[in-house]
C-alpha cells in the first residue's frame, strides 16, 4: 500500500527526496546606481535597499561578493533627464561607468554584470520609449535601445537585459551587438513583463514613474497568459538567450507555461512590491521572514525558473543551507 508520508519522517529523509533547491549561484541582485558622490540613499518603500553613487558602490559590492552571489542587475539614475533618454546610451553614463569600475577591480571582475536596457529612468517623461503627441513610439525607439545595449557591452557588461517591451527590440539589439563585434554577449529579455501594480517601490528607487498616463500600451495585460507565450516565442526567434518573467509571485503559471513550452533558461523577477510586502509583514511580526522568503523562492524554482532576480538575494544567500 502506498503511503507518501514514509518519505517525510525526518529532515534528512525529506532532504534526500526534495525535488527543488534554491542555490546561491542562481540569485541575481538588483543595484541602483545614482550620479553624484557620497550617496547611499535608502529607498523608503524598500527597506534595506539603497541608491549608491559610484564611490559608495564598493560597500554593497563587497556584500554581494561576501555572500557568494554571482550576478548583479544594474539600473541607473542620472542627474539630468531629457526627452530622448540620452543618459541611457551616453559613453560616460552612470551605468557605463559602474560597469567599467567593476570590470577593472579584481575583486568584482568575476561578477556577472547584467545591464538593464530601457529609457524610463533617463527620459524626462518617464516612459520607456520616445513620445510624440502623447503616444509612445515603437520603431523610433529601437535605435536608441540598440545604442544603449552596445554602449553597455562596450563598457564590459556580460549580459544585456532589455526591459522596455517595445516590439522587435530584441532583434534590433541582437543585430547591433553582432555588428559591433559582441556576438557572444547574451540577451536576457524581459519577455513576459506585465503592466503590474507590483512595480510601485521600484519606481521610487529608480525615479522612473511615468509623468503622464501609464505603461499599459506596451507592457502586458495581467489577464493574458497565452499572449505571454507569444511574446516569449517572438523574443526567442529574434535572438533572446534567457527569458525573464516579471512579476513572479502572481505569475507562477506563466513561468510554468514557459518552462513546459520552451527549452530556454528562465529568470523569475521577484519584484519590488513583492519584496516590500514581505518586508512590511515581517516588520509587523506577522510572518517568519526567512521561512516565507525561502518558500517563495522555492516556488519559483518549482514553477521552472533557473535564475531568480530578487532584492532578497543577499539575505537568502545567508539562509540557504551550505
Amino acid at each position: 500500500m502506498e503511503r507518501t508520508r514514509r518519505l517525510r519522517q525526518s529532515e534528512a529523509m525529506r532532504g534526500m527526496v526534495r525535488e527543488n533547491h534554491v542555490r546561491v549561484e542562481e540569485l541575481i541582485y538588483p543595484l541602483f546606481i545614482i550620479e553624484g558622490r557620497g550617496i547611499c540613499s535608502p529607498v523608503d518603500s524598500m527597506p534595506g535597499i539603497c541608491q549608491y553613487s559610484l564611490d559608495r558602490l564598493p560597500e554593497e559590492l563587497d556584500r554581494v561578493v561576501n555572500a557568494g552571489v554571482k550576478g548583479v542587475l544594474l539600473f541607473g539614475i542620472p542627474a539630468h533627464k531629457d526627452e530622448l533618454g540620452s543618459g541611457a546610451y551616453a559613453e560616460h553614463g552612470v551605468v557605463q561607468e559602474a560597469i567599467r569600475f567593476m570590470k577593472k577591480e579584481e575583486r568584482y571582475r568575476d561578477l556577472v554584470v547584467i545591464a538593464d536596457v530601457c529609457l524610463c529612468e533617463y527620459t524626462s517623461h518617464g516612459h520607456c520609449g520616445l513620445v510624440q503627441d502623447g503616444k509612445i513610439l515603437n520603431d523610433e525607439t529601437l535605435p536608441l535601445l540598440a545604442r544603449a545595449a552596445v554602449s553597455y557591452a562596450q563598457a564590459g557588461a556580460d549580459i544585456i537585459a532589455p526591459s522596455d517591451m517595445m516590439d522587435k527590440r530584441v532583434a534590433a539589439i541582437r543585430e547591433a551587438l553582432d555588428e559591433n563585434g559582441f556576438i557572444n554577449t547574451p540577451i536576457m529579455a524581459y519577455s513576459a513583463k506585465f503592466a503590474s501594480a507590483f512595480y510601485g517601490p521600484f519606481r521610487d528607487a529608480a525615479h522612473s514613474a511615468p509623468g503622464f498616463g501609464d505603461r499599459k500600451t506596451y507592457q502586458m495585460d495581467p489577464a493574458n497568459g497565452r499572449e505571454a507565450l507569444r511574446e516569449v516565442e517572438e523574443d526567442i526567434r529574434e535572438g533572446a538567450d534567457i527569458i525573464i518573467a516579471k512579476p513572479a509571485m502572481a505569475y507562477l503559471d506563466i513561468i510554468k507555461e514557459i518552462s513546459l513550452n520552451y527549452n530556454i533558461p528562465i529568470a523569475a523577477y521577484h519584484v519590488s512590491g513583492e519584496y516590500s510586502m514581505v518586508k512590511a509583514a515581517a516588520a509587523a511580526g506577522w510572518i517568519d521572514e526567512k521561512k516565507i522568503v525561502m518558500e517563495i523562492l522555492t516556488g519559483f524554482k518549482r514553477a521552472g525558473a533557473k535564475m531568480i532576480i530578487t532584492y532578497y538575494a543577499l539575505e537568502a544567500a545567508e539562509w540557504i543551507p551550505k
